[in-house]
C-alpha cells in the first residue's frame, strides 16, 4: 500500500497528496518513506506545520517540492524519530520554535510518523497531568511549604509551561523537579531555558534566585518522606548547571538524609564542572543523568559552546561511577548526525572507558537545518535503528530507553 505525502495549508488544515509519495528526511538527504520506517502517530502526538516551508514528495524518481507546507509530528516521551520532515526552506524563512520535528505520512488512511517505540514507563503518560484538581493541589503544598520560593516556581512552571516533574512535587508521586541553579556553564545551542534574541524563543523561563539550603532541603523532605517511587532531581528544564549551586546542594543532600532514607536523589547536569558534582557525590547522590551529544571533543564543543572540556565531563562520569552512583546519558538526538559513522567509533570506545549504566535517548529540539549548519554534515550515517542495535549488540549490560527509571 503506498505511503502518501501530506501538506497543510495556511489554516493549518491536513491534505494528502495521492499523486506523491511521503518523504522523509536524515541529515541532509532525502528519503522515501516506506511501511517499514512507521509507526501509528501516538494519541498524544501533536501535529503542526512548517512555515515557509513546502512539503516534499517523491514521484517518478524525483524528490518535488509541494504546493503546500510541511508537516510534522511532535512525538511524546518514550518515542525515538527516525527521519525528520523534508522540505524547501523559502529564502526568507525564520527559524524554527524548539520542538523535535518527525517525519509524517499517510498509510493505510491513518497518519503514521516516521518513528520507533523505545520505552515505556506509564509514569509519563500524559493523561496523568494537567487534571482539573491540580490548581487545588498546588494550594495544598504551598499552605504546607509557605514562603518557599522553590514550590512557587515549580508551580508557576506547573501551570505556564505544564512541565511534568514540576507538577509531581503536587501530586505527591515518582520524580519531583526542583530548580535551584540560574546560572550555566555553557551555551547550549538548543537550550529551552535561555535563548539569544534573535534566535528562537525559549519554551520556559529560567529561575531568577538562587535557593536556600533550608529551602531545598524542605521540598526534599516533603516530597521523599511521603512521594510514591519518590525522586527528587536537581537540573531542570528552568534553569542553569545545578553543580554551580553545589555548596547549597550537598548540604541540603545531608540535611534531607538526615531526616529521611526514602526514595532517590538525582542530578540532571552537563557535569562538566567536576568539583562540584565530586562534593554533591560524596554528599551522598543515588543517580545522575548527564546531558550529551557526542563523545567527539569537537562535536561536543560545537553544541554546548562550554566553559570546560569533554575530558572533564569524563572525570565526573568515572567519579560517580566509582562512588557507586547510578549514570545515565542523556543523549540529544538528532538523524544522521549521533549515528554518524565517526560518531558511533566515538560512543564506543567512550562507553567501553564509561559502562554506565543507561542511555536515554531524546529527540533534539532545534530547527533541523540549523543544527547542520552549525554541527556540519556528512552522509555517512547508520540510521536511528541500526545505531540503536548497534548500541545494543556492543554493549548487552546497557539500558537503552528514554526515560529516567527508578533505582532501587
Amino acid at each position: 500500500m503506498k505511503v502518501t505525502a501530506l501538506i497543510a495549508d495556511e489554516n493549518g488544515n491536513i491534505f494528502d497528496v495521492p499523486e506523491f509519495e511521503a518523504v522523509g528526511r536524515v541529515g541532509e538527504k532525502f528519503f522515501k518513506l516506506k511501511p517499514e520506517n512507521l509507526i501509528k502517530l501516538p494519541e498524544s502526538a501533536d501535529l503542526m506545520f512548517l512555515p515557509q516551508r513546502k512539503a516534499i514528495g517523491f514521484r517518478r524518481g524525483e524528490f518535488v517540492p509541494l504546493k503546500g507546507r510541511a508537516v510534522s509530528a511532535i512525538l511524546p516521551q518514550g518515542y525515538t524519530r527516525t527521519h525528520l520532515p523534508a522540505f524547501k526552506k523559502s529564502s526568507h524563512a525564520k527559524i524554527l520554535p524548539l520542538y523535535g520535528y518527525t517525519a509524517v505520512a499517510l498509510y493505510k488512511d491513518e497518519i503514521y510518523a516516521a518513528a520507533l517505540y523505545t520505552d515505556e514507563n506509564h509514569k509519563w503518560d500524559p493523561a496523568n497531568y494537567n487534571t482539573r484538581d491540580l490548581k487545588n493541589l498546588i494550594r495544598r503544598v504551598k499552605k504546607a511549604l509557605p514562603e518557599n520560593r522553590i514550590v512557587a516556581q515549580v508551580a508557576n512552571c506547573s501551570l505556564e509551561w505544564h512541565c511534568l516533574t514540576a507538577q509531581n512535587l503536587f501530586y505527591r508521586r515518582w520524580e519531583c523537579g526542583v530548580p535551584t541553579s540560574p546560572v550555566c556553564n555553557a551555551n547550549c545551542l538548543g537550550c529551552i531555558s535561555l535563548q539569544q534574541s534573535e534566535c528562537c524563543p525559549s519554551p520556559q523561563s529560567r529561575i531568577k534566585f538562587v535557593p536556600t539550603v533550608d529551602e531545598i532541603a524542605d521540598v526534599g523532605i516533603f516530597h521523599l518522606s511521603q512521594a510514591e517511587d519518590a525522586i527528587i532531581s536537581f537540573g531542570q528544564g528552568c534553569e542553569g548547571e545545578p553543580s554551580l549551586q553545589a555548596e547549597n546542594i550537598s548540604a541540603a543532600i545531608k540535611k534531607i538524609r538526615a531526616k529521611t532514607s526514602r526514595g532517590q536523589i538525582n542530578i540532571n547536569t552537563n557535569a562538566g564542572f567536576t568539583a562540584g558534582i565530586k562534593k554533591i557525590v560524596d554528599a551522598g547522590l543515588n543517580s545522575m543523568r548527564v546531558s550529551i551529544i557526542s563523545a567527539r571533543d569537537e562535536s561536543y564543543q560545537k553544541y554546548y559552546r562550554a566553559g570546560y572540556k569533554l575530558d572533564a565531563v569524563k572525570n565526573s562520569i568515572r567519579y560517580a561511577l566509582n562512588n557507586g552512583v547510578h549514570v545515565s546519558l542523556n543523549l540529544l538526538y538528532m538523524p544522521g548526525f549521533n549515528d554518524r559513522a565517526e560518531e558511533f567509533a566515538a560512543w564506543k570506545n567512550f562507553l567501553t572507558e564509561l559502562p554506565v549504566q543507561m542511555i536515554q535517548v531524546r529527540n533534539l529540539n532545534y530547527d533541523p537545518d540549523e543544527f547542520f549548519n552549525v554541527m556540519g554534515h556528512d552522509e555517512n550515517f547508520l540510521g536511528t535503528k541500526k545505531f540503536l542495535r548497534e548500541l545494543q549488540k556492543n554493549f548487552p549490560a546497557l539500558t537503552v530507553g528514554n526515560f529516567s527509571h527508578y533505582v532501587r
